[in-house]
């Protein structure tokens, strides 16, 4: 698998500085958790499923959720199971798929199921996502994985999903980060990454952001994720990667608000039709809050609908200036502080070490831009016309 391989390659090489490095199923935790990028949901009962997948797999996206949860009404669940299985199988049969597919289970019970109808597709599985996961619950999903994993003789992952109203009440919140840390540290090596549910926590105060508004706007939503942060999400081998949550929006309507995409990056590089094009289909928003994302601990994006990859991707690759000030940083072993290669910051070698070490891990992942060329570049090259 590798990010981008959609592209030309004379596309990749006019974008590229160091181009995405390949992944499989097999590599480290941590390679596979940044490499998550958009995590693209889709309904488990789709009655192409298969091809569903392979389409959004050759359209660049590199993680997928067959999703037997809210997406699928009760009377369904057996069915859209049997469904994922059979994609599953489908795909296996057809050669495997380029992407780490999971599914989202409904119960405990979904996963033994799983693994035991299971046949070639166990070769393309990569785990499951946990909805409303807690301390209280989460121990059994975590053991039905590992009996999962036993039974079809392959390394499976766990992605909780931390939407719970335990997480969401101030005066449960503190006692469940705690106690969500010591069984998720108890069990490192089954999770690969945890993931945010802001529209389950949204609508425990019966709220849903508008397309104008980021989820860092609805306050009693961005406290609960600083405060998964900054429990679960320290760099100092404690932590996890986040995953941040949904965006909604993809269709047109009349804004309220004048758009937030600032015009200046799109003139430089020609693209101002393109920028209408983003506006045009709420892509504007969701730049705006990919960057809130990145700028607050949280990594790659679950997403609803094909055309939201590839900003979160674009977002992703690594500018030139970010490499160089990563490498810099990580090359002073004895601390310091110097002046950036670009003569526009000053690096501190110690406090900003972890974050050149994340800047890394994604250069790996999505690459590394050349000199001159920005997010404008790279999303003009993969985003749908």
């Amino acid at each position: 698998m590798r990010h981008f391989d959609h592209l030309t390659d004379e596309d990749r090489k006019r974008l590229f500085h160091l181009e995405p490095q390949d992944f499989t199923l097999d590599d480290e935790r941590d390679v596979l958790a940044v490499a998550l990028g958009a995590t693209l949901y889709t309904p488990a009962d789709h009655p192409e499923l298969a091809a569903r997948v392979l389409r959004c797999v050759r359209a660049g996206v590199r993680s997928m959720v067959l999703d037997l949860e809210d997406a699928v009404i009760d009377d369904h669940l057996a069915a859209a199971l049997c469904n994922s299985v059979a994609a599953l199988d489908q795909l296996a049969a057809a050669g495997g798929v380029n992407a780490m597919i999971f599914v989202r289970v409904r119960t405990i019970g979904c996963i033994a199921e799983i693994a035991r109808l299971l046949g070639a597709g166990r070769t393309v599985l990569a785990g499951f996502v946990v909805p409303k996961f807690t301390a209280d619950n989460g121990a059994s999903f975590l053991t039905a994985t590992q009996a999962a994993s036993e039974l079809l003789g392959r390394r499976l992952y766990c992605m909780p999903v931390l939407e719970s109203m335990q997480l969401v009440h101030r005066q449960t919140r503190g006692d469940e980060l705690a106690r969500l840390g010591r069984l998720f540290d108890r069990h490192r090596d089954q999770i690969l990454a945890l993931r945010v549910g802001a529209t389950d926590m949204s609508a425990i105060f019966g709220i849903r952001r508008d397309r104008d508004l980021t989820i860092y706007d609805v306050r009693v939503v961005a406290d609960v994720i600083a405060d998964v942060v900054n429990y679960l999400g320290r760099m100092d081998g404690s932590g996890f990667l986040l995953t941040a949550p949904v965006w909604e929006y993809f269709a047109d309507r009349e804004r309220m608000f004048r758009p937030a995409l600032r015009s200046t990056p799109f003139v430089e590089h020609d693209a101002v039709r393109f920028r209408d094009q983003l506006v045009s289909r709420d892509i504007d928003g969701l730049l705006r809050e990919i960057s809130l994302d990145n700028a607050n601990g949280l990594h790659g994006k679950t997403v609803i609908h094909p055309s939201h990859v590839a900003p979160v991707h674009a977002l992703a690759v690594v500018t030139h200036e970010e490499y160089q000030d990563a490498t810099d940083i990580i090359a002073a072993d004895c601390g310091g502080v110097r002046s950036s290669g670009y003569g526009n910051k000053m690096n501190e070698a110690r406090p900003h070490r972890h974050w050149a070490r994340r800047i890394l891990q994604r250069a790996g992942a999505f690459g590394v831009t050349n000199e001159g060329v920005t997010f404008v570049d790279v999303l003009t090259a993969v985003a749908p016309r």
